[in-house]
């Protein structure tokens, strides 16, 4: 008779390993990616976007704030937006100063309507604190569905417009005229002969899909310039340089003013609008919409989305928004929090470049914001131009930030004519509560202002 050996369950020594720091921090295989992927994704986004870290300082520059200070706040506020928007929201977002945002806080908030730079940073700071209030309750949800379409996108085409105009203005490829408010420049100068090359250059590497083709086209110009004797060497690497001009010099004092209210608003709407998109597009890219339509984690990246902005003003920055140019990244293969993670550290270690970030001339920057400027009018499609009480509104929106040289204006008298336009043809259902309001309230800075 034999023996009937012991069937007990052996010990499974191959049993699967405990998972990774950085796969139990992302959940990297729920969203089908990896290490190696997210890496190249990081740097991507980087590249892609890494113009803002010589556009923003010299826009600063204009508004009297110190260039290296101005250059390291910008390297620090993205950073920091960056892995708060990594770590906290787990998305693929890059975040820096926004273009236009920028160009409105030095050209109208401190050249136009004479504000002090660091009053426009308590402008900035206070907006970001607006942000996370709507974001942390109900009322971001109504505001933004509550604002039309049409305004919406007359908004980003807005700013789009206003960037160009300072691109135009920058490069001397438009300039004052008394006779006609401005005139075509001379184009027998380098300058807007260079920033025209840039803008072209750029148009032609991007319909080609080549990659970081603003950046390319920044360093390619610079190089030209350099070689017609315009622009000087001052070498590559060295310390960061100080951020004490900018460290909490923000004025909180001087925002809280009735003249301020549509400066804050201004600033609250762009920021808002065209985080929300931006997010909502990339959230499609990266396969975050679940088929319900739920979006993971869209509540958390619009709080570090707010909060970011928050850090910025205490930095001494522009609000710092959700950019665009991550789709490039995700593009790559990018699907969460890694990406972002990554570009933050980039943008670290771009704080040792500030000599490089020094030698960028205002032409070769100035082609780049004429060409963001392009494609942020794109919106202008979405809006419907059949409807005159929806695309009358739009138009003055946008006719009126180059003519008034003043973004918060623009948003102001588009909001009175749309309500005006819609209760004069007795369309009060398209007015919501909150148009009302606002729309008392920029009247109301027109008359006592």
């Amino acid at each position: 008779m034999h023996s009937r050996k012991s069937q007990a369950p052996t010990l499974d020594l191959a049993a699967a390993p405990k998972p990774g720091w950085l796969e139990r921090l992302f959940r990297l295989k729920h969203h089908g990616t990896s290490v190696r992927t997210e890496l190249i994704a990081g740097v991507t986004t980087f590249i892609t976007m890494a113009y803002i870290i010589f556009v923003n300082p010299n826009i600063m520059a204009d508004a009297g704030i110190d260039h290296g200070a101005a250059f390291v706040a910008t390297c620090i506020a993205a950073a920091l937006g960056c892995l708060l928007m990594g770590l906290y929201a787990n998305w693929p977002v890059g975040l820096a100063p926004g273009m236009g945002l920028n160009a409105f806080f030095t050209y109208t908030v401190v050249g136009t309507l004479g504000y002090s730079w660091q009053t426009a940073l308590g402008a900035v700071f206070v907006s970001g604190v607006l942000f996370m209030v709507l974001t942390l309750s109900r009322v971001r949800e109504w505001l933004l569905s509550s604002i039309p379409l049409s305004l919406r996108h007359a908004m980003g085409a807005e700013v789009g417009l206003f960037l160009g105009l300072i691109g135009l203005k920058t490069a001397g490829i438009i300039v004052a005229s008394p006779a006609t408010l401005i005139r075509l420049g001379s184009l027998h100068e380098p300058a807007p002969l260079l920033a025209a090359l840039c803008f072209l250059l750029i148009a032609v590497l991007s319909y080609h899909r080549v990659f970081g083709a603003i950046l390319i086209s920044i360093v390619a110009v610079t190089l030209v310039g350099w070689g017609l004797g315009l622009v000087q060497y001052g070498g590559v690497l060295s310390l960061p340089p100080s951020l004490a001009p900018t460290w909490l010099a923000m004025d909180l004092a001087g925002v809280f003013s009735v003249s301020m209210i549509s400066v804050v608003l201004a600033f609250l709407f762009v920021h808002m609008f065209d985080t929300a998109g931006t997010l909502m597009g990339v959230a499609q890219r990266a396969n975050l919409v679940a088929a319900d339509g739920r979006i993971e984690n869209l509540s958390r990246a619009l709080k570090a989305d707010s909060a970011s902005s928050v850090f910025g003003a205490a930095v001494g920055v522009p609000p710092v928004t959700s950019y665009v140019e991550s789709a490039a990244g995700v593009a790559a293969g990018g699907r969460t929090g890694l990406t972002a993670v990554v570009v933050g550290l980039l943008f670290v270690a771009a704080m040792f470049f500030a000599p490089l970030a020094g030698m960028i001339p205002a032409y070769a920057t100035s082609g780049a914001l004429i060409y963001v400027a392009m494609l942020m009018m794109g919106s202008l499609a979405h809006i419907e131009w059949d409807e005159a009480t929806d695309s009358i509104p739009a138009i003055v929106t946008v006719i009126i930030m180059p003519l008034t040289f003043s973004v918060a204006d623009g948003i102001a008298l588009g909001f009175i004519s749309y309500v005006a336009l819609k209760a004069g043809t007795g369309k009060f259902r398209d007015i919501s509560a909150s148009l009302w309001v606002l729309c008392l309230i920029f009247i109301a800075k027109f008359v006592f202002l």
